[in-house]
C-alpha cells in the first residue's frame, strides 16, 4: 500500500510561491500524454472473489430479475485497503469480501452481519453517525435495509429503530447532507411498482421483459437525519414525493452553486429529474430549466446510470447518463451559469454507444495521464432479433446471457473532452460478454492506478486490474481523502483540485455513484510525468475554501479542514 500521512497545519504555507494567477489553460492534456492502449486483467479468480448473482429467471419474464444488481467499494474497517460489498437477489444472499494484506479477498458475510436475504438492487455508503466508519444502505425490491458499522468487523441492521419505513422497489440510494446540520442524510429513489406479473412481446413476436411504461412509477423517499441514530421521513413536506418517477440512477450535489446539496435523478425512459434544494428542507424539481431534463432533441431517454466529473477541463462537472440500445449515452456539458447542455456529439460518444444497453457508468483516469475516461458497463434488456427464447428448461441461466449479454465500453479522453474507443485486445474489461450492472473504480491493489469492479446480472462478479501504467513510462499520481475533523467523517459534497503543471483539476467527494452502487469517497488525480503539484485547493461543503502546500506524487494523503490558509476568492483562478 502506498505511504498515507497528513497534511500538518504550517504558518509556513502564506509564503509558499505559487505560480497561480492568470488565466488557466483548460483542455491541454498533461505533458507527455502515454499513448498506450488501456490494459486490464481479469484478476477475479486469482484475488478469491467467488460471488455468482442470480435473480430467480425463471422463464416468466418478471422485470426485477433484468435490473439489478450493484455493490460497494470501501474500506470498512480503516486498514487502508478497499473491501467488496456485492448484491444478491432472489435465490441467494449477499456478500461481504474484506480484502487481506496479500490482495485477495476472503468472504466475511456471517461475521460481517451483512448477508441480506432481500430481492436486493444496490447500496448507499455513508457515515451516518460520523464515529469515523462507513454505514450502508441497502436497496431492495420490498424491505430495504440500514447497517451500522460498529468499527470492528461488524455491522447491525438499525432500520426499524432507524425509522426507515415502506416496502417500495427502491434502485440508486445517497447519503449527503441536505440541511447543513452536519449528519447524513438519505434520499433513496424508487423504480416502479412491484411487477404485475405481465409478460410482453418484442417485434419478432417472442416473449420478453416489459419496458418501465408498462408500470406506473413511484415518488422517490427522503429522510432527514435526526443526528441521534433515527431518521424523520420528510418526503410529502420536501416536496420529493409529489412527482411519480421511473428512477435508477442517484447523484447528490451542488449543481445550482449554493453550497446546498441537490439531487439528480436519472429517470428511465422519463424526463430526468433535477431537485434544487431551497434551503428549508423543501426541493423544487428544475431538470428542464437546468437542460438535463431531455437531450438536444427534447426527447426523454431510457436513464440508468450516472457519473459525474469534469471531463472538457474546465472546472464545471459533467454528467453522463447511461441508456437503452438506439438511443446514444448522453453527455450534459457544464456551463459556467450553471446549466448543462447536451455535448454528445461533439465529444463523439453518440455512435459508439448506440448499439448497447448502458447501466454502470464510471469517469476516471485510466492512464493517469491527468484527464478523465470513460467506462461503461453494458447488458441488455431486451433480446436483439434472432437470440434464442428461454424455455423454462435448466439451462435459463444460460439462455439468460445468450439473449441479453454484450461487451462492456471504455473510451479514452483525448484531453480535449472528446473520446475514442480503446477496447483493444489487452482489455479484458471490454471481452468479457455479460449482462453487466454494477461499475465502480478505486485503487484496488494500491499501487496508484485505478482498477474496475463490475457486476453482472445472473452472472459473476469480476475485478479488472489496471495494468495500464506498469507498461507505460509515465502515471504519476496523488489519492486525497478529505476529512473535517469537527464531524470525524469524509466530507461528502466537497470538491477538490489540484494546481499542477500550469492547470487546474477538479474532482468531487461522493460515495454514490454508477448504477446501484457506491464506492470509497477518496479522489484520484492522475498525473502525468508531474514530479508534484503546486498547490491543492479544498472546497468544502458550507462553501468555506482552503489551500494547501505542494506535494509530491505517488502518495496517498488526507486532508483535514481548517489545516489550510482559507481562501476569500469565490473561485480558486478559475
Amino acid at each position: 500500500m502506498p505511504h498515507r500521512f497528513f497534511v500538518p497545519s504550517t504558518n509556513a504555507l502564506a509564503a509558499v510561491a505559487l505560480v497561480l494567477a492568470g488565466s488557466i489553460t483548460p483542455n491541454r492534456p498533461l505533458a507527455s500524454e502515454p499513448a498506450n492502449a488501456a490494459i486490464f486483467v481479469d484478476v477475479t479468480s486469482q484475488v478469491g472473489l467467488d460471488f455468482q448473482h442470480t435473480s430467480g429467471v425463471r422463464g416468466t419474464y418478471q422485470l426485477r430479475e433484468i435490473m439489478g444488481s450493484g455493490a460497494a467499494l470501501f474500506d470498512y474497517d480503516n486498514d487502508g485497503d478497499l473491501d467488496i460489498y456485492l448484491i444478491n437477489s432472489g435465490d441467494g444472499t449477499n456478500r461481504f469480501f474484506e480484502q487481506t494484506p496479500d490482495g485477495s479477498f476472503r468472504d466475511v458475510t456471517e461475521r460481517s452481519g451483512l448477508g441480506d436475504p432481500g430481492f436486493g438492487m444496490g447500496t448507499a455508503l455513508g457515515d451516518i453517525d460520523n464515529d469515523g466508519d462507513l454505514d450502508i444502505f441497502v436497496t431492495n425490491v420490498g424491505a430495504d435495509r440500514l447497517y451500522l458499522n460498529d468499527g470492528h468487523g461488524a455491522f447491525a441492521d438499525i432500520t426499524a429503530m432507524a425509522g426507515i419505513e415502506g416496502s417500495h422497489w427502491s434502485s440508486s440510494a445517497a447519503f449527503c447532507d441536505i440541511d447543513g446540520d452536519g449528519y447524513l442524510d438519505l434520499y433513496v429513489a424508487t423504480y416502479v411498482e412491484s411487477d404485475t406479473f405481465e409478460t410482453c412481446t418484442n417485434q419478432a413476436g417472442e416473449p420478453d421483459y416489459c419496458p418501465p411504461s408498462t408500470y406506473r412509477g413511484v415518488p422517490d423517499q427522503l429522510y432527514l437525519n435526526n443526528g441521534n441514530g433515527t431518521f424523520k421521513n420528510i418526503s410529502k413536506t420536501s416536496g420529493i414525493s409529489l412527482i411519480a418517477n421511473s428512477g435508477l440512477g442517484v447523484v447528490c450535489f451542488d449543481f445550482s452553486g449554493d453550497h446546498r446539496n441537490d439531487v439528480l435523478i436519472a429517470n428511465d425512459g422519463e424526463p430526468n429529474h433535477l431537485w434544487i434544494n431551497q434551503g428549508d428542507n423543501t426541493f423544487q424539481e428544475r431538470g428542464l430549466p437546468f437542460g438535463v431534463s431531455v437531450n438536444f432533441f427534447g426527447e426523454p431517454e431510457a436513464s440508468m446510470g450516472i457519473a459525474l466529473g469534469d471531463v472538457d477541463g474546465d472546472l464545471d462537472l459533467d454528467v453522463l447518463m447511461t441508456h437503452i440500445d438506439s438511443e446514444s449515452n448522453t453527455l450534459y456539458l457544464k456551463t459556467q451559469a450553471n446549466l448543462l447542455i447536451d455535448g454528445t456529439i461533439g465529444a463523439d460518444l453518440g455512435h459508439s454507444s448506440v448499439p448497447f444497453t448502458g447501466f454502470g457508468t464510471v469517469f476516471f483516469d485510466a492512464d493517469n495521464d491527468g484527464d478523465l475516461d470513460l467506462a461503461i458497463a453494458n447488458g441488455r434488456v431486451r433480446k436483439s432479433p434472432g437470440r434464442r427464447q428461454m424455455t423454462g428448461s435448466n439451462e435459463e441461466p444460460d439462455e439468460f446471457i445468450d439473449a441479453y449479454a454484450e461487451n462492456n465500453l471504455m473510451m479514452e479522453n483525448r484531453g480535449s473532452g472528446e473520446f475514442r474507443t480503446i477496447c483493444g485486445d489487452s482489455n479484458a474489461f471490454c471481452g468479457s460478454l455479460e449482462v453487466s450492472r454494477g461499475l465502480l473504480a478505486g485503487d484496488i491493489d494500491g499501487d496508484g492506478d485505478l482498477d474496475l469492479l463490475v457486476t453482472n446480472s445472473n452472472g459473476p462478479a469480476r475485478l479488472y486490474r489496471n495494468q495500464s501504467v506498469e507498461v507505460g513510462e509515465k502515471g504519476a499520481w496523488l489519492e486525497i481523502r478529505v476529512v473535517d475533523p469537527g464531524l470525524n467523517r469524509d466530507a461528502i459534497g466537497a470538491l477538490v483540485r489540484v494546481f499542477v503543471d500550469g492547470r487546474w483539476l477538479v474532482r468531487p467527494v461522493i460515495h454514490t455513484t454508477s448504477y446501484l452502487s457506491s464506492a470509497d469517497a477518496t479522489v484520484h488525480f492522475g498525473l502525468g510525468d508531474a514530479l508534484g503539484v503546486d498547490a491543492v485547493v479544498v472546497v468544502w461543503p458550507d462553501g468555506v475554501q482552503e489551500r494547501f502546500p505542494s506535494m509530491k506524487t505517488n502518495h496517498s494523503v488526507v486532508i483535514q479542514k481548517g489545516h489550510g490558509i482559507i481562501e476569500l476568492l469565490s473561485e480558486p483562478h478559475k
